[in-house]
């Protein structure tokens, strides 16, 4: 009985759990279990404690120390020796102090006014800022990356099963033929044609089998399941297509302001802009206030928590003022670096923006050609199916040869993979399209 007990906690841990996700299932899935996504949200966490450590700078400031000094060798020092009855022009050596020390002591301090401080707080806000902005980066291109992988492997799966039932078809106009020629009716070049194509569509579904293997894990890493789980995908390639075909969606403004890039070059310019202005603050004068208590015990024996020890309270209260006055130029040098920086930034942001436009555009145009394509990919496919049909009962009856044949076939096949990734690119350009738009 506890051996059956084991063997079945055994399997149930081995036991993988299993995925069954639409393509918007998989992008929800991947914005909260992929790798990336999990570190961006990490970042922001951090960046929000980092924030609140630059707040607590300037905030009330306690601190409390126990301080101990076993003075084993008094330090000595000579007076003359008249005042203790001695001879005049004499000195005797006299030790000062006891042989143990003891002080007990808390300081409270406040920053009272740092211009650094105020352009520190303006900064964390940015700084914060940034990783958000970084976070919403990671969760677009996911949103894409999830997308493609998705297509490519609807994609393979739609392509395994075409070459299995070009295959099939094949292997029985191949076998028809076989025994034609056996009957002496063709020549064998017909067979031994047939057989080259069917030794090739053979390789092309081994290799696109691998190829959907690799293209499910793929996806798998990207959604952030173990590779090696079960995973199913409900939704069909060329309802997906479909769904996407929008030429109007191509039409809208583009504002820049939108894309998350520019927001990212926006964001880098504010903290070139905070880093100016801190290198001109520090020409400020700074103001803290700090206020010190403690107490203080000696004795010649470690007696300092016994009732008869005699502890000595001491306190005091006091302003520290820092006004710089000159540094040789080191900070208008620093406050020229700053602003070199910040017209760097600014460049960049110009640069950012005009390739965005650009960007735009050609995301437009290849989301517009991949509908155009698709449409034209629907109609070549229809015209290869005909082709071909008529080329095989041409070839059936005698009066079309078998290289004829042949070439309607790999025209056929091109045909289908061609109206395949038409599909798919319909897909994939528009989540491209999506992307730079900064469209859910």
């Amino acid at each position: 009985m506890t051996l059956l007990l084991l063997v079945g906690l055994i399997q149930a841990q081995e036991k993988q759990e299993s995925y069954s996700f639409s393509l918007q299932q998989a992008i929800d899935y991947a914005l909260q279990h992929n790798y990336t996504v999990i570190n961006a949200n990490g970042d922001i966490a951090a960046a929000k404690q980092k924030k609140w450590e630059t707040t607590a700078a300037g905030l009330p400031q306690i601190n409390a120390g126990l301080d101990y000094q076993n003075n084993f060798e008094l330090q000595k020092s000579v007076v003359p020796a008249e005042f203790f009855g001695g001879n005049p022009g004499e000195f005797t050596e006299v030790a000062f102090g006891t042989k143990h020390t003891m002080l007990a002591r808390a300081t409270l301090s406040q920053l009272i006014f740092d211009g650094s401080y105020i352009v520190a707080l303006q900064a964390s806000k940015t700084y914060l800022k940034f990783y958000e902005n970084a976070k919403q980066k990671t969760n677009i291109e996911i949103k894409e990356m999830v997308i493609n992988a998705y297509g490519n492997v609807l994609l393979a799966e739609e392509s395994v099963a075409i070459l299995e039932k070009n295959k099939a078809t094949l292997s029985k106009t191949l076998n028809d033929t076989e025994e034609t020629f056996k009957n002496g009716l063709i020549e064998e070049e017909n067979v031994e044609q047939l057989q080259i194509t069917l030794s090739t569509i053979n390789s092309n579904l081994n290799n696109t089998k691998r190829l959907l293997e690799i293209a499910n894990k793929m996806l798998k890493v990207t959604l952030g399941i173990d590779i090696d789980s079960p995973l199913a995908l409900t939704d069909k390639l060329d309802s997906l297509s479909v769904s996407n075909l929008d030429m109007a969606f191509s039409q809208g403004e583009f504002t820049v302001s939108n894309n998350i890039n520019y927001q990212i070059a926006t964001n880098f310019t504010e903290q070139r802009s905070l880093e100016l202005k801190l290198q001109k603050s520090k020409a400020l004068p700074s103001l803290a206030a700090n206020l010190n208590f403690g107490y203080n015990a000696f004795n010649n024996q470690f007696k300092f928590f016994q009732q008869e020890q005699k502890w000595l309270n001491y306190s005091n209260v006091g302003l520290s003022l820092n006004v710089p006055i000159f540094s040789s130029f080191g900070r208008q040098a620093k406050t020229q670096q700053a602003k070199i920086a910040l017209d760097q930034a600014k460049t960049q942001l110009t640069e950012t923006e005009q390739k965005l436009k650009l960007g735009y555009q050609k995301a437009k145009s290849e989301y517009e050609f991949s509908i155009e394509e698709y449409a034209t990919s629907k109609i070549n496919l229809n015209l290869a199916e005909r082709i071909e049909k008529k080329q095989e009962i041409k070839f059936t009856e005698g009066l079309s040869s078998s290289f004829d044949f042949s070439e309607a076939q790999r025209q056929l096949y091109t045909a289908q993979q061609s109206y395949l990734q038409s599909m798919v690119n319909i897909i994939t350009k528009k989540a491209a399209l999506e992307k730079i738009l900064n469209k859910n």
